[in-house]
């Protein structure tokens, strides 16, 4: 798993240290052993967690702004573990409904010693923060509508963003932002092994 993880990250610019990459495997092994029992994700192979899961996660890391991050629907901690484990410095709240992907959330955060994740239970639209985040990450909304109506509340005023992880870019969506709400950039993202188009739509 750790030479996998190492031959994906050698296809892009990431450099991570061994302690890190070490996590990276120790989440996804986790998360495979949970998964027999909580369902916590449709991907049953650990390999293809690493190319679906953490890759697909942590090449958002370069094109985030600010330390203070919230990620929404989290469900297992995708993509907020990974980006906590390559981000360090950052603090991330980790938000979900369900129970058991919390308590989930929990173990990793005690095994994996990360003091840089904070595991809710809530929906969305009943957590009220006590300091607003420099940003709103999510892959887990169908539509860019959804997560700004559920999400408004939560990012600074002034220079919060969203970062919404997309499959092809949602042209459509993109032309009926709410007032208020102005596009940033749509990057197109390169995950080694992912079949697909990736992308990380930014509003402010």
């Amino acid at each position: 798993m750790f030479n996998k993880l190492e031959s994906l990250l050698a296809k892009t610019d990431i450099i991570l240290s061994s302690e890190q990459k070490q996590q990276l495997v120790d989440y996804v092994n986790m998360l495979n052993k949970w998964n027999k029992a909580y369902n916590l994700t449709s991907v049953r192979d650990p390999e293809q967690m690493l190319v679906r899961h953490i890759m697909d996660s942590i090449v958002v890391n370069p094109f985030l702004q600010g330390t203070r991050f919230i990620d929404v629907g989290t469900g297992p901690g995708l993509p907020g573990i990974p980006l906590a484990i390559v981000r360090p410095d950052s603090h991330f709240t980790l938000l979900d409904s369900l129970g058991k992907r919390v308590r989930f959330l929990r173990q990793v955060q005690h095994e994996l010693g990360l003091t840089n994740v904070e595991p809710v239970q809530s929906r969305v639209e009943e957590f009220t923060p006590e300091v607003l985040f420099d940003g709103v990450i999510s892959r887990a909304f169908a539509s860019l509508q959804d997560m700004l109506s559920w999400c408004h509340h939560l990012p600074k005023a002034t220079d919060g963003r969203f970062y919404a992880l997309k499959g092809i870019v949602p042209e459509e969506e993109l032309t009926q932002l709410p007032s208020g709400i102005s596009l940033d950039a749509v990057i197109p993202l390169l995950v080694p092994e992912q079949e697909g188009q990736r992308h990380l739509v930014v509003l402010k």
